[in-house]
């Protein structure tokens, strides 16, 4: 068996046949034979989706799946010790596989090239179909859905690896120069990227076998805001490339506009029915889903939502704190009564809707930090805790349908990527900027849960009154802290927070000795929120924080002193790390490969 470098770039494609064999078995599908009509190509197409579009993933699964996956941030704790960045190579990175493996400290792919063989594969036979069994605008379409592919890996493996070596095209087994080339320029790669996606944009057809769920023009769109976004800032933000940093940013924009500007979605949802739903079919605001079904396919995500199960990494009291008031305002700034106390209920009904949709109403032990994430599931199923869950609810049964793209990303990619165009000497973001994606998602209709609860919508963002939050950071513009505010609240345990600290270069945010309330849970008054915690099985252990800093211990005769910020159970912060950590290492056993052929392969920066 030849070593990892080789293996990573071999076939893996469910429609090969064995060399060997004088003739293809009847029950495989044949290389040489299968690419003859439009069709397969499109159901090969489909052979991409579970890897890029994962949703809540399946069963137990929970590799780029929200709640369980997306768990190393500054929005979360655990108790004990923090979990740690990476602080040595591995022995090995590499692997073959084809299923979504990725790595949760990158919140990304490993060191892994099949899925861009697989996509040079797909256009290298499109490019032979052509004339013959695609049209021309076939072929234009299939090759811009094949360069879409190759696009969005190579965006993933460069937001955790920096330079990878790049592969436009096929390459055999036996070119060991281009197998065992080295990286080649973040910068290079990016390029190419761009130019991919441009074809995309320019290519894909507005609508592909008339399904929306089918990979179009404007699902390519939302995905491209996204990546060019990351790139775009990466450039400004860690290699002061401003001309980089302008290219891929207007891209982002011409995305955004060209999804929003199409009138074919609107905040017409309220927000939890984004993620409880059974059926996301008829949601105006969703662009792309996957669909669940308890006869196919079905995962494990609404359970970990249902109040019963057990949140070992959950929300923190800085991700708390930044919810803005019901007013539009920091709370620090707001006029909205009680709007400083930071206790559960308060913050339901002084906060941000989406607070409340995400947020279970009072203190829950399942939780870390005892603020329960309810986000991921309807109205309904934790109306179940103590009484027995239906499948739909519990274990890995769960059939409610998974967001995979949405309008509010695309118009926050949007909106910020113009705000960092305007800074770097574009267009000043203007009111009707704000208006078509900050206050649309504002404005979204509240359901009969939160109204019954006293929720209201948050005020609109006025680009004239930009609030100057006390906290925020001072290299950072007022409108650029409110964008990036928004996307906190809007993403919570989402894909989002762990890529956006690190392309803004902020990842200290993750350091309890610079951000205290990392390590800190809500405020909460034990003797009458929680008495069942003030027990002998407690004392020495039960830690709440004042304001003022001071800890206090529980000792079985000081109960009604236990009111403050929760200290979750033996918390301690991570270890020291430094910069390196933006990128990955590659394992000290791919450069043993590579240096055994009289090759170099180089190790991330740092590393």
């Amino acid at each position: 068996m030849k070593k990892n470098i080789i293996i990573l770039f071999l076939t893996l494609l469910s429609v090969s046949c064995e060399d060997f064999l004088e003739r293809p078995p009847l029950t495989q599908l044949n290389d040489e034979t299968y690419w003859v009509s439009e069709l397969n190509v499109r159901l090969f197409s489909h052979g991409f989706y579970s890897n890029y579009f994962v949703g809540y993933n399946t069963s137990y699964a929970t590799d780029y799946a929200p709640m369980r996956g997306y768990t190393f941030s500054d929005d979360l704790a655990t108790t004990g010790k923090q979990v740690n960045f990476e602080n040595q190579p591995p022995a090995s990175r590499a692997t073959t596989s084809e299923t979504a493996a990725w790595m949760s400290g990158y919140a990304g792919p490993t060191w892994n090239f099949s899925w861009v063989r697989k996509s040079n594969l797909f256009i290298d036979r499109i490019e032979g179909m052509k004339g013959s069994h695609l049209t021309d605008e076939e072929y234009n379409h299939w090759s811009a859905v094949a360069r879409f592919f190759r696009g969005f890996e190579y965006s993933r493996l460069v937001s955790v690896f920096g330079d990878v070596p790049y592969y436009e095209n096929l390459v055999g087994d036996n070119e060991l120069d281009e197998l065992y080339k080295d990286r080649d320029d973040r910068g290079v790669v990016m390029d190419k990227v761009y130019d991919d996606f441009v074809y995309a944009m320019e290519n894909m057809r507005v609508l592909d076998g008339g399904s929306k769920q089918n990979l179009n023009k404007f699902i390519a769109a939302s995905f491209i805001s996204r990546f060019m976004l990351f790139e775009g800032t990466w450039q400004k933000y860690h290699e002061a490339d401003n001309e980089k940093a302008q290219k891929y940013l207007q891209l982002a924009v011409e995305a955004g506009d060209l999804v929003i500007n199409s009138g074919l979605w609107s905040f017409g949802s309220d927000f939890r029915s984004l993620f409880g739903s059974q059926d996301l079919s008829g949601n105006s605001e969703v662009i792309l889903y996957r669909h669940y079904d308890a006869a196919l396919v079905k995962h494990s995500i609404a359970s970990y939502s249902n109040v019963n199960e057990g949140q070992s990494s959950a929300a923190n009291l800085d991700l708390a704190r930044s919810f803005i008031a019901t007013d539009g305002l920091p709370y620090q700034l707001s006029t909205v009564p009680d709007a400083n106390k930071l206790d559960i209920d308060n913050m339901i009904k002084t906060r941000d809707p989406r607070f409340e949709a995400t947020f279970w109403d009072v203190p829950l032990v399942k939780s870390a930090t005892l603020l329960y994430s309810d986000k991921f599931i309807d109205r309904i199923g934790p109306t179940y805790a103590g009484s027995g869950y239906p499948p739909m609810y519990g274990s890995n049964t769960n059939t409610n349908d998974a967001p995979v793209m949405r309008l509010a990303e695309v118009a926050l990619n949007w909106i910020e990527a113009k705000a960092e165009l305007a800074t770097l000497g574009g267009v000043v973001i203007t009111q009707g900027d704000l208006d078509v994606s900050i206050n649309a998602i504002r404005d979204r209709p509240l359901d009969a849960v939160a109204i019954a609860k006293g929720v209201v919508k948050t005020s609109p963002l006025n680009v004239s009154s930009i609030p100057n939050d006390p906290n925020r950071d001072p290299d950072v513009p007022e409108l650029l802290w409110e964008i990036r505010r928004e996307r906190r609240m809007e993403f919570v345990h989402e894909h989002t927070r762990l890529l956006d600290i690190k392309r803004w270069k902020k990842l200290n945010n993750m350091d309890g000795s610079v951000n205290p309330d990392i390590l800190l849970g809500p405020w909460v008054d034990f003797p009458n929120e929680m008495p069942e915690f003030l027990v002998p099985e407690k004392e020495g252990i039960l830690k709440i924080e004042k304001e003022d800093g001071t800890v206090i211990t529980y000792d079985g005769a000081n109960p009604t002193q236990m009111v403050g910020f929760y200290v979750p159970e033996n918390i301690s912060n991570r270890d020291p790390f430094s910069d390196r950590v933006y990128m990955a290492p590659v394992g000290e056993n791919q450069i043993s490969e590579y240096a055994e052929r009289g090759y170099t392969l180089s190790q991330t920066t740092g590393w």
